[in-house]
Order: C-alpha cells, then sequence, then structure tokens
C-alpha cells in the first residue's frame, strides 16, 4: 500500500478543505441568485445533478479540465498532435483552435507501437475495410460474423493458449457483461481493491455477494476464502454456489504485476475459480507478448477465464475471453454482450489478426521480437531513471505502466500545464479514478520510443518536478556524485 509522508498528507487534506470550504461559499450565493431569478429555474423538477460528485465536478474538476481529455489531430504514436484550446469563462467551456502542438506521447497505450501506420498491419486493415465495410451493421447472432470474426477467435485462443475465446466489441463491455453471465445471487466474488472499474460494475450487475481483499494481497485473500468459505450464503448460511476470485495481470493505475503465482495456488486450495484481467499485460510483457502467465511461468490451463483487450498492445478495439469450449460456447449462447451488441468492426479485428501475426514472427520478419524487447527495455530504462530523479514511482520492473506520484491538487495541473507547455504530453490521474488522496501522473511507454525520446521526456519531467515539488525521494549529493564517477569509470 501507498505511504503517504506526514507532511504531503497534511498539505494534501488543507488543499482540499480550502477547496472545499470555497466551493460551499460560492455554492451558497449561487442558490440565493437562483432564488432571486427563479424564472430560470424549471418548476416542479428536481435538480438532475445531485450529491458531492456534482460539487466535486463544478468546483474543483472545472478548474482544470484543460489537462483533460485533451483532443489530437494524428495517430497516438511516440510524437502526434494535440489540439490547442482556450477559454472564455474560467475553464467551464473549452474551445479548440486551429494551432496544434507537435508533442512527445507519455500518456497513450500504444505499448506495441501498432497504434500508427504499420508496413503488415496497415494495408491489411484498408483492404479489409474495402472488402467488409466499417460495420457488420448487426450483432454476432444475426449478420455480423464475418470470416474475420471466426479467425480472430482462432487467433487469439492460439495466442493465449486456450482451447476457445470468444471477442467482443469494447474492451469495458467485456467484463460489465460477461460477470453478470458467469455469477448469480448464491455465487461469490472475491476482487481485489484495486479492480477496474468495469470489474467493479460488472461485479455489482451480477447480484452475486461481493468481497474485497488487500490489493495484491494472497495471505489477505486466504483469509477472505477461509471466512467466507466457513460462514456460507447471507442468512442460510448455505454451501456458496460457486466462488471466483478476480484480479489483473498489470493494474492500471499502480503499473503492478499481479502476484498470480501466488493467487492461483490459493485458489486451487479452495477450489475457487480464477478470473484474469490482462488488458494491460497481453501482448505487453512475456518474452513472446503472452502476459502475465509466461512472464511469471503460470500454466494457462489454472487460469479458468482469461480476459484481455486488444485497446494496448494492438492498436485496435474490443476485448475478449479466453477458457475452455464449453465456457466459450455458454457465453455465445447466454451473453448480451454478444446476441444483442454490435459486432467488432472487421478492419479493427483485421488490425488484431496481423498484428498479433507481427508479435508470432508469422509475417516472414522478427520485428515482433524487437518490439517486445524494445518496451522491455525502454520501460525499466524509464522507471529507473525516475527513481534516481527522486520522484515516487509505482509499479515492478517490465510494467510499461508508471505512475508518478503527485498527492496535492495544486500539483495536478501544475504539472500537466508545465509538460505540455515544453511539449511532453502526460495524463494526469485523481478522484474519482484514484483515491482522493493519491493523484498521481501515469506514464505509458511504448516500443515505438527511441532512446532520445526517453532522454528528453526525463530531462523535462527532471525540471517539472523540481518546479512543482513532487521529488519526494531526492538523491543525496554524494550518492549522485558516485553514480557519476561510476558512469565515468
Amino acid at each position: 500500500m501507498i505511504a503517504i509522508p506526514y507532511l504531503t498528507a497534511l498539505t494534501t487534506y488543507f488543499s482540499y478543505g480550502l477547496l472545499f470550504a470555497f466551493g460551499q461559499i460560492r455554492d451558497f450565493f449561487r442558490k440565493f441568485v437562483d432564488w432571486c431569478s427563479s424564472s430560470n429555474n424549471l418548476q416542479g423538477y428536481a435538480p438532475i445533478c445531485l450529491g458531492l460528485e456534482d460539487f466535486y465536478t463544478r468546483r474543483l474538476y472545472l478548474r482544470i479540465q484543460d489537462c483533460f481529455g485533451r483532443p489530437i489531430a494524428s495517430a497516438p504514436d511516440a510524437w502526434f498532435d494535440v489540439v490547442e484550446r482556450y477559454s472564455n469563462d474560467n475553464n467551464k467551456t473549452l474551445k479548440r483552435t486551429s494551432n496544434i502542438s507537435r508533442c512527445l506521447n507519455l500518456g497513450s497505450y500504444n505499448y506495441l507501437g501498432f497504434a500508427a501506420a504499420d508496413e503488415f498491419c496497415t494495408p491489411r486493415a484498408i483492404e479489409s475495410l474495402k472488402k467488409f465495410s466499417p460495420s457488420t451493421c448487426s450483432s454476432r447472432v444475426d449478420g455480423g460474423t464475418t470470416v474475420l470474426h471466426n479467425e480472430l477467435e482462432e487467433c487469439v485462443a492460439k495466442f493465449v493458449g486456450k482451447p476457445a475465446a470468444i471477442v467482443f466489441g469494447m474492451g469495458y463491455v467485456t467484463n460489465s457483461a460477461i460477470l453478470p453471465v458467469l455469477m448469480g445471487k448464491g455465487s461469490l466474488i472475491i476482487s481485489d481493491s484495486l479492480n477496474h472499474n468495469s470489474i467493479v460494475n460488472g461485479a455489482r450487475g451480477s447480484g452475486a455477494t461481493i468481497r474485497v481483499f488487500q490489493h495484491n494481497t494472497p495471505s489477505h485473500l486466504e483469509e477472505v476464502l477461509r471466512e467466507q468459505i466457513a460462514g456460507g450464503q447471507p442468512r442460510t448460511h448455505r454451501p456458496w454456489k460457486k466462488i471466483m476470485v478476480i484480479v489483473e495481470g498489470i493494474y492500471s493505475m499502480e503499473g503492478e504485476l499481479c502476484k498470480l503465482p501466488e493467487i492461483i495456488a490459493i485458489c486451487k486450495k479452495y477450489k475457487a475459480y480464477t478470473y484474469l484481467d490482462e488488458a494491460h499485460s497481453i501482448g505487453a510483457v512475456g518474452k513472446t507478448g503472452r502476459g502475465v502467465c509466461e512472464l511469471l511461468g503460470v500454466d494457462t490451463a489454472d487460469v479458468d477465464v482469461m480476459m484481455g483487450t486488444f485497446t494496448k498492445s494492438f492498436g485496435s478495439c474490443g476485448g475478449y475471453i479466453a477458457g475452455s469450449k464449453e465456457l466459450i460456447q455458454y457465453l455465445k449462447y447466454t451473453c448480451p454482450a454478444h446476441l444483442y451488441a454490435t459486432s467488432i468492426s472487421p478492419p479493427c479485428a483485421q488490425q488484431i489478426i496481423s498484428s498479433i501475426k507481427v508479435v508470432l514472427g508469422e509475417d516472414g520478419t522478427n520485428r515482433g521480437a524487437q518490439k517486445l524487447a524494445r518496451i522491455r527495455e525502454n520501460s525499466n530504462f524509464f522507471r529507473s531513471e525516475l527513481i534516481k530523479m527522486g520522484f515516487e514511482v509505482l509499479g515492478d520492473n517490465d510494467s510499461p505502466v508508471m505512475p508518478i506520484m503527485l498527492y496535492n491538487p495544486a500539483k495536478i495541473p501544475a504539472f500537466s500545464r508545465e509538460c505540455l507547455r515544453q511539449n511532453v504530453a502526460v495524463v494526469t490521474v485523481a478522484f474519482p479514478a484514484t483515491p482522493l488522496l493519491l493523484a498521481r501522473a501515469r506514464i505509458c511507454i511504448s516500443a515505438s520510443h527511441t532512446k532520445e525520446d526517453l532522454i528528453k521526456a526525463l530531462e523535462v519531467i527532471s525540471k517539472v518536478g523540481d518546479l512543482v515539488g513532487i521529488k519526494y525521494f531526492p538523491t543525496e549529493p554524494e550518492k549522485q556524485q558516485q553514480d557519476e564517477r561510476m558512469k565515468l569509470e
């Protein structure tokens, strides 16, 4: 878990308290003005927006909304064009200009560089567009299954090492629509405390009982499992119909690798199913890009349900579920995302097939192996340099996701705006995507980044870090001098 320095926590609480107090004062005067001009209100209607989250949006988020949702005008490659915006009403609304800034891209999930034009993938995607059109305009069970969809499912199953797979047009829906099909009343879901929102919503929609274990802590998972098995279902205390443990391969806001071998061992011990979300790990880690199972030496046969997305490493859209043939056949008969949603776009399907072929070397080159080696080298180099500079960086080696802790709300826009001013585009993340006190900048590294790109980014981030004051673990001068001497020697 993240241990916030005492002084940092104190100043962060004070900053949010100040913003909250001034926001409440402004809301008080707003109500008074609205009461005086009651003709502008809809008589008899309750306010459509209520609660503290609406307050947070109006009084905190809008102040810094220029740091989020920045439109781009090119492919999300190592460098991309960011459209400049301005506001005439204190950031309540933002208007685009015709000006663009060429920026180094440290925010996109383009892990293997397939999001830009590729010599193997792009021509084949264009051909599929000509042959099949942009959309099937139908669900999979009607007229929405092409030969590409069948080929893609076979390709994915083979790639992840499972007997069968099913694909969907959206990664978020893959989790939120599958879990209610697999789990229901009388079932138990045990979820990591930092699982993605799509898992949270899918679990809530299932009607199953939900319990949470401490993030990436197998010992606490075992405690929860033992307690729930002993107690059984609420009120009746009958045995659970089934138990499923849900974890992620790489946690998207922490950059940490799942402790999968230990979790698998515990699930086997207590006869619980394992659901693994590999949205950020499939294609990005492992010797041949097959995710955390390959990286950590876990047999895919030990993972009951494997989920992943195509939006990160494969430069496309959609998601997949891989498992036994019986499981996939059951999902094809019962999952609403398969029965009612429009199938994945044919050019997107072709993009995924082609990129997997490049990763496996089936394009006749070794570009896939080079991409995998480059993203590993880039990620580990960038992480180690950030730590040397004194930043608080979360995550593990080999992970291309690197959160830099900001904490204080004033440092969120300061860091983002100053980086953009120096032509480095970063993503800052705050509440509700993270806990209120744990705001951060999330760096995503790509195989398309060159060493020169990374060095430039490090120089800019170091300068901005000094300016904003987010080097919470500054390196001692003597140690810096020793490191420099060792480099010279």
